[in-house]
């Protein structure tokens, strides 16, 4: 053994301990450390796809105070908040707005923009909704009257600092209303927005099911007769799955019919998480399979980067902290999708691997990033997920990898795969582990440039994401 591939070896072994110390067991990538990514704050980035979930604070089953040193340094440039009718007016007629001015005013101190909804109902109003998931939206004449005054002082309010605002969540779910009913509380509330911020952006539906599309056809044709539709201007959908490849045939479904009522309709995932403890040990979706800090780092990493393979606009990882949901709710009881573990005290315990997985993903993905379209791939794994890209200013193409078709799991293993891709043009290939962010240098029989065509050989890929790029991508800092 020379030398150079003894220290290579040694070099590895190091690595695989500290991760394992870390909870992250790998298999060691026989490849040369270059270093480890440098991460890049909200304030860092100009622009970028990526959101984080800053929901249920309405409720407080999240602290945002004990979590918000943790926010810029994601790197997300969005953060999702739902505006809390019921905590605002406690007192009919009477808001307090403290907390939320509090939230909003750090969020874009660190340069995050708010997207903010309006939602969950009132119970001191009669007829006024539960402040739930899956709630009913208010009803009687009084309770109306209510919602549109209180929509009408949270847009005078923050319209100088809140551009997207979303009305309602998850409609869709909620056996307390039709989607025709529904479809005209948003005409309500859309018009009371517009009317005193013109150039908001009004994002629909937040649907939970990806499957209901006639529920949003049906939404669509109302607002359409109505001629209400610049009032949904982005279709947010959530659609929870083990398998995060398992929701594109849906996803293109809905894409389908927004683009027949206005081809400028935005797609957004709004909310999309995976637990991180064990099978009973949280609530809310995907409960009923065994998780793991692991598995969950896995499953965001390829949440996120099949979203942006397959076209969706903004992409928000639900949520950055564990949640603690109360009695009378949807459900109660610990939410471990947080990307932050919090202790019992409600303080951060600290960051979990998909924390540091999702600011490894934005730094390198976000700015101006194109899909090449017309890149060709042979492969021989039928799930092998496979999507190159480039990025205004920077040189060279990146292409994403993982293998899908199955729930993530807690191995490490890797297997060797081989693949040609066209029209991606990569000068000076490096190889990047979006879990752990440690950079490695290719070896020159691993790649084979052919005119238009680049070949990879015996690439190891798992079922998690990693990244060949050109290295003007990345900038290193040292182990």
């Amino acid at each position: 053994m020379t030398m150079r591939y003894l220290k290579i070896f040694v070099i590895s072994l190091i690595f695989s301990w500290l991760s394992c110390e870390e909870g992250l067991t790998q298999d060691s990538y026989s490849f040369e450390i270059l270093g480890k990514l440098k991460t890049y704050s909200a304030s860092e980035i100009e622009s970028s796809r990526w959101s984080i979930g800053g929901e249920t604070l309405d409720r407080d089953y999240a602290d945002y105070h004990a979590y918000k040193e943790y926010l810029g340094p994601s790197g997300a440039k969005r953060i999702r908040l739902q505006g809390g009718w019921a905590k605002s007016e406690q007192v009919k007629g009477v808001y307090d707005f403290e907390w939320l001015d509090k939230i909003i005013d750090d969020a874009l101190s660190q340069d995050v923009q708010p997207w903010l909804q309006v939602s969950y109902g009132n119970p001191i109003y009669p007829g006024g909704g539960e402040a739930a998931l899956a709630g009913g939206i208010p009803t009687s004449e009084e309770a109306l009257e209510a919602w549109d005054q209180w929509v009408e002082a949270m847009v005078n309010r923050y319209k100088e600092k809140v551009k997207e605002w979303e009305i309602w969540n998850e409609p869709d779910i909620s056996k307390k209303m039709t989607a025709e009913e529904f479809a005209a509380f948003h005409v309500r509330t859309g018009d009371i927005i517009k009317s005193i911020q013109p150039d908001a952006k009004i994002i629909a539906l937040g649907l939970a099911g990806l499957s209901r599309t006639e529920y949003v056809k049906s939404i669509l044709d109302i607002l359409k007769s109505k001629n209400k539709l610049d009032q949904f201007d982005v279709l947010s959908f959530h659609g929870y799955n083990s398998v995060p490849e398992r929701s594109y045939s849906a996803v293109a479904k809905l894409r389908k019919i927004v683009n027949s009522f206005n081809p400028e309709i935005e797609l957004w995932q709004g909310e999309n998480g995976a637990p991180s403890t064990p099978k009973g040990q949280s609530v809310g979706a995907m409960t009923k399979y065994d998780w793991s800090e692991t598995s969950q780092a896995k499953w965001v990493l390829r949440r996120m980067l099949g979203d942006m393979g397959h076209g969706v606009d903004v992409t928000s990882i639900f949520q950055i902290s564990d949640m603690q949901y109360a009695k009378g709710d949807h459900f109660a009881g610990l939410n471990s999708k947080g990307l932050l573990k919090v202790a019992p005290d409600g303080s951060i315990e600290r960051p979990k691997l998909s924390y540091k997985a999702f600011q490894n993903t934005v730094s390198v993905f976000s700015g101006e990033i194109s899909k090449i379209e017309e890149a060709e791939v042979e492969k021989e794994i039928k799930d092998l997920m496979v999507f190159s890209y480039t990025k205004k200013g920077v040189k060279g193409a990146a292409i994403t990898l993982w293998i899908g078709g199955v729930k993530p799991e807690d191995s490490m293993d890797t297997q060797f795969v081989s693949f040609t891709i066209t029209h991606t043009k990569i000068i000076k290939p490096v190889f990047l582990n979006l879990m752990d962010g440690t950079v490695y240098a290719l070896d020159e029989d691993n790649y084979i440039r052919n005119g238009k065509v680049l070949s990879l050989q015996n690439i190891p890929i798992g079922d998690w994401p990693v990244v060949i790029l050109d290295e003007d991508w990345l900038e290193l800092v040292n182990n």
